[in-house]
């Protein structure tokens, strides 16, 4: 992978620290998701808007922190569910992956069509301590971006604005993904941020840009101008959880008599991840071998 087309994600301030800042190229972590469960373009849009947001917000946890974000709206997709860390790993999965809805009138894909305007986005946020932060919010729109917008100017307090695009070509295919995320700290200057908003709304999409070759790092100049400070945070990348030693401890630990029942009634196990789609099949060999050991135990 040359630099040019690489996954990468930058965070940092701007205006003498008034403003926090994030960008992020998704494009190879899009794709591989969009692969994984085998997603339609509008269904692969919003998954994918939905995992940039993902990537980016984990780069704002400390160290060892997790963050799932749910997405429930009264659209056809269904819930959408995105896991991200510290330190870039990011997963998800889309109830409805096959949702292919009509274009928008203005040629774009009917994101929130989708998604539907209706429902929550709800975060938590997990350090490994007793109790996980949860914020909720109501969506707004649907199309994501200025529902995580949202989010953060009214259940973190922060007002943020949020960009977030992926651009699938005409094979079905995503082609760009990509996001900013820009934050006010407390004292910001009203001019500024004004400012800021009309050089928003006159900028063109983010995957138009990305699809320039314009950089993370680029596309935060092009917003706020020059006085930026930035540094490189851990790229996204896709990573689940699961494996067959983790479906293994879990047969395990449902004790002897439940895999006897299991052995009798079904002769196999099978379980599958929603996160990556991967199934996990253990035969009956296994089975019986797994059942030695718990028994050998006693």
């Amino acid at each position: 992978m040359g630099a040019m087309n690489g996954d990468v994600l930058i965070r940092g301030s701007a205006w003498d620290g008034q403003l926090r800042v994030f960008a992020v190229r998704s494009t190879n972590l899009v794709s591989e998701l969009q692969k994984r469960h085998g997603a339609h373009p509008t269904a692969a849009a919003a998954l994918g808007r939905a995992a940039t947001a993902g990537a980016m917000m984990g780069a704002m946890l400390k160290d060892g922190g997790r963050l799932t974000i749910q997405i429930r709206g009264d659209g056809p997709l269904g819930e959408i569910v995105i896991d991200a860390d510290a330190e870039g790993h990011v997963r998800g999965y889309v109830t409805h992956p096959d949702v292919h809805l009509p274009p928008r009138p203005d040629g774009k894909l009917d994101v929130a069509g989708a998604v539907g305007r209706k429902g929550f986005l709800n975060v938590i946020r997990d350090y490994g301590l007793k109790e996980p932060y949860r914020g909720s919010v109501p969506l707004v729109s649907g199309e994501l971006g200025e529902d995580f917008a949202y989010y953060f100017t009214v259940s973190e307090q922060i007002p943020s604005a949020v960009g977030l695009g992926v651009l699938v070509g005409r094979n079905g295919l995503v082609e760009h993904a990509g996001g900013f995320i820009l934050q006010a700290m407390p004292g910001a200057d009203e001019d500024r941020l004004e400012a800021l908003e009309r050089t928003m709304a006159e900028m063109p999409q983010v995957t138009a840009q990305l699809s320039e070759g314009v950089s993370p790092e680029e596309l935060l100049r092009r917003l706020v101008g020059d006085d930026l400070r930035v540094h490189p945070a851990p790229s996204p990348v896709f990573q689940c959880r699961c494996s067959r030693e983790r479906v293994e401890r879990t047969l395990l630990a449902l004790g002897p008599e439940e895999l006897a029942a299991i052995l009798k009634e079904d002769g196999r196990a099978e379980t599958h991840c929603a996160f990556c789609n991967e199934t996990y099949l253990f035969e009956r060999a296994e089975l019986q071998s797994l059942l030695d050991r718990l028994q050998g135990a006693d």
